[in-house]
């Protein structure tokens, strides 16, 4: 299957900007993640169906593809090394697998906001609660579209993201999966200006 053969998706979701969705989808269906506006990140996790326990690992991911910037023909693994989803489409090629989704602490320590502020921890909480999914449970994010350089002492630096309006990836289903999807709602990561997230599930 491949959903540029203007096969229509069996199901869509407009996620506004700095909210979340969470959704079910089946072994081999697409998850096609779209950048509505341009240069805005999306942060996805995800977990087995039948056994929350297992969930999306960035640093099992990283180990076994031997590489911090995944792209086509790379697997994303879960915290017991099973294959999760395989990007098989990924026209920008560069997205980030190093940081944690961004929470009201995150704001607070990094930004100095005393207010409370839209978070893409509290969005996933919010909508993956009714499957089970608690905040403490939810990974590190594969943070979709974020630009990250990483100097040779190790620094690291959030830079817009590369992905133009339109620009998506797509992820195969490697096994039935919870999935939770947030439109990111750090400015600093979407060259401060939060837009819009698409997705498209496609068989």
């Amino acid at each position: 299957m491949n959903p540029q053969e203007g096969i229509a998706p069996v199901r869509q979701y407009h996620i506004a900007p700095q909210t979340g969705v969470a959704f079910t989808v089946q072994k081999h269906q697409t998850i096609r993640v779209i950048d509505v506006a341009g240069r805005q990140v999306s942060d996805l996790v995800c977990f087995a169906l039948q056994d929350i326990e297992e969930y999306l690992s960035s640093g099992r991911t990283i180990d076994y593809n031997e590489k911090l910037f995944l792209s086509t023909g790379d697997t994303l693994y879960s915290n017991r090394s099973n294959p999760m989803l395989a990007i098989i489409e990924d026209p920008v090629g560069k997205h980030d697998f190093l940081f944690a989704p961004c929470s009201r602490e995150m704001f607070t320590l990094t930004y100095n906001e005393t207010k409370p502020h839209p978070n893409c921890l509290d969005n996933l909480a919010a909508v993956l609660d009714q499957y089970g999914v608690k905040a403490f449970q939810i990974p590190t994010a594969f943070n979709i579209f974020m630009n990250v350089e990483v100097s040779p002492s190790g620094q690291v630096a959030v830079k817009p993201p590369l992905s133009k309006a339109g620009d998506f990836i797509d992820l195969k289903a490697e096994m039935d999966l919870l999935v939770g999807v947030t439109a990111c709602a750090a400015g600093k990561c979407n060259n401060y200006r939060c837009t819009p997230i698409a997705v498209e599930v496609y068989e």
